[in-house]
């Protein structure tokens, strides 16, 4: 007959204080706090909210990583931490073991919570996002409690807790520090989203990205949040468009009340527009307004005109870049100018290169490789998209031969097409053969990639590196 094993201190605390709630204080005061974890999950799982009240009250550690376990979210037991905090902030004689300053609200790693047991070691990404909470610039160092989130506005509305949370918060603005580094909006009345920064600290915020269809008039009611992200890093704009309905003088205020706000941030480095129509013309008043060197430019599909390709070319805030990427941007009928220019000012930190779909031509090609082949640090050069002859790219091929840390991607030279433009698969493999040629014989290359441009039927990319590929028709 096999004996059971007595019931441990952990299985203890937890019968009586899931099955009391009222002997909870006497017996968490005497608690070993390594213990805590593991009861406040058994808590949180079984929604024992009047337990969770009181552990709250009394947790010994600086963070609650909440955001770890609302996998499934109860907007009750959420509740029930909301209110264990009121009871927390009312007090004016702090409990003795109350050192908690962070609730993380965000979706951490899951092995967070073993971490704090000491149940298992901590991975590099949990201990980054950590950190990330505890050292945040709190105001004046006076809010008692810094709460961290994510902002993620989709399907038109936050989800419960975190609608509960906001209504929660907007009645304790002064007693919280509302920390979010990443926002994102992918849907949601403008009103909805400004009723949410306003409880925010807004310059918490190092990312932002706008990745839905909005008419310049929206942006325009956004941008003062925008000027009041003063650590604001990165920004993503998707399909911003001008109404048909607005005069050109109040598309100009617009524009102005847009780009003013980068006046404001001293930090930002990367600027990432996709399909942004209002800004031709008018480039240089944003890039006018820009305080710190810009790492990353990324302007795709958008409408530039041959003056903003100047003025991004003679920026002072671009000579420390690292990425330019123009992709979908029509330059058949630009000067080659402004783009050797803008390469030769950045050519000592470049590292990649993205003109594919520019509609670049032979002879704009021949007037910026010089500049190109001094991009010492380019890894990335994409020229998908450009129909240039088999002499171009032998030619472009020896101007970045000596880039010895390039990867290129190219479209098929011209040649390897019929007069209907149909592609002849033994053409293309000759060709193929004979550009690749040209870097063996200088050295050996890091990748160089010769693509067709896709199958009308499968949509499928012929390449040639070493080999041919075919598409699956």
């Amino acid at each position: 007959m096999s004996l059971q094993a007595p019931p441990r201190l952990l299985e203890l605390a937890e019968q009586s204080l899931l099955r009391d709630g009222a002997l909870a204080i006497p017996t968490l005061e005497e608690l070993p706090r390594e213990l805590f974890p593991s009861l406040f999950i058994e808590a949180f799982t079984r929604r024992c909210c009047e337990t969770l009240k009181t552990m709250v009250q009394a947790w010994p550690f600086t963070c609650l990583p909440l955001g770890s376990l609302m996998k499934s979210r109860h907007l009750e037991t959420f509740g029930a931490v909301l209110e264990g905090l009121d009871a927390l902030l009312a007090q004016k004689v702090h409990p003795r073991r109350w050192k908690l300053q962070v609730l993380d609200l965000r979706d951490v790693d899951e092995n967070f919570w073993g971490i704090w047991s000491g149940a298992s070691a901590p991975s590099p990404e949990a201990l980054s996002k950590r950190q990330t909470a505890e050292n945040c610039p709190r105001l004046g160092g006076q809010q008692p409690l810094m709460v961290t989130l994510d902002l993620c506005f989709k399907n038109g509305t936050l989800d419960e807790c975190l609608t509960r949370f906001f209504e929660w918060g907007k009645q304790r603005k002064g007693l919280l520090h509302v920390c979010c580094k990443e926002l994102q909006i992918f849907g949601m009345p403008i009103h909805s989203i400004i009723e949410v920064l306003n409880v925010v600290e807004l310059d918490c915020i190092r990312e932002v990205e706008v990745c839905c269809p909005w008419e310049l008039s929206i942006l325009i009611r956004f941008a003062p949040y925008l000027g009041q992200m003063r650590n604001l890093r990165r920004l993503v704009l998707f399909n911003i468009h001008v109404s048909a309905c607005i005069p050109p003088d109040k598309k100009e205020q617009f524009v102005t009340q847009f780009t003013s706000q980068f006046l404001k941030l001293d930090y930002f480095q990367k600027l990432s527009m996709h399909s942004v129509s209002f800004l031709e013309g008018h480039l240089d008043q944003l890039l006018g307004c820009l305080q710190a060197p810009l790492e990353t430019v990324v302007m795709t599909d958008c409408l530039l005109s041959e003056s903003d390709l100047k003025h991004l070319s003679w920026c002072p805030s671009i000579r420390q870049l690292k990425e330019l990427d123009l992709r979908g941007i029509t330059l058949t009928h630009f000067s080659p100018e402004p783009l050797a220019v803008l390469l030769e000012q950045v050519e000592a930190t470049l590292q990649t290169l993205d003109l594919e779909d520019c509609g670049i031509t032979d002879s704009q090609l021949s007037i910026i490789l010089p500049a190109l082949s001094r991009c010492s640090q380019l890894s990335t050069f994409s020229f998908y998209g450009n129909l240039i002859s088999m002499a171009a790219l032998e030619n472009l091929l020896r101007h970045t031969v000596g880039l010895s840390k390039l990867s290129l991607e190219l479209y098929a030279p011209l040649e390897s097409y019929d007069a209907q433009g149909a592609l002849c698969w033994g053409r293309f493999a000759q060709l193929g053969a004979e550009l690749m040629k040209t870097p063996r014989d200088l050295r050996q290359p890091k990748i160089v990639v010769f693509s067709t441009v896709p199958c009308p039927r499968c949509g499928i990319r012929a390449s040639y590196d070493l080999e041919p590929s075919h598409c699956l028709c």
